[in-house]
């Protein structure tokens, strides 16, 4: 088994790069797609570095299962968004995170793909098949959801 997992899942939004991206790079946007921005009402985040694009950071602390961490924009170009996802609990992890947009005519693949280190939990939920369905079932959740935010903007 390798040493490294990923994940990845995409979808065909009605919209171009340019109009999708903003919701990449401005982690402020999130709010209106990410699948982990509703699991704590009282989510505390806190936004730091740059307003958008390379250097954008974002951390938060919530309950249990929203947990704590941090992401920082490492990469940004028009077509490739990269993020350094660091998770402090409920277990400490550290991924790397990349949005593709390729456009073929009017519509846009968007693929979001997740890359880490495997840990005990992730070589069992793996092995199992649980780790990417689980995982996967969020990732499909925020990317219907980003899909609905940027077709109706």
């Amino acid at each position: 088994m390798s040493s490294t997992y990923t994940i990845t899942r995409d979808i065909d939004v009605v919209a171009s790069p340019a109009d999708i991206h903003p919701y990449l790079t401005d982690f402020r946007q999130w709010v209106r797609w990410s699948p982990w921005e509703n699991v704590d009402p009282d989510l505390q985040r806190e936004y730091s570095g740059a307003d958008g694009g390379v250097g954008a950071e974002y951390a938060w602390t919530g309950n249990k299962k929203a947990g704590a961490g941090s992401m920082t924009i490492t990469g940004d170009t028009p077509n490739r968004v990269e993020v350094r996802l660091v998770f402090s609990r409920p277990m400490k992890a550290t991924n790397d995170v990349v949005f593709t947009l390729d456009s073929s005519g009017n519509t846009t693949k968007v693929t979001w793909s997740m890359t880490g280190a495997h840990t005990l939990f992730s070589r069992v939920g793996t092995a199992l098949g649980f780790f990417d369905k689980v995982l996967g079932k969020d990732f499909d959740k925020g990317l219907t959801a980003l899909k609905s935010v940027a077709e109706s903007a």
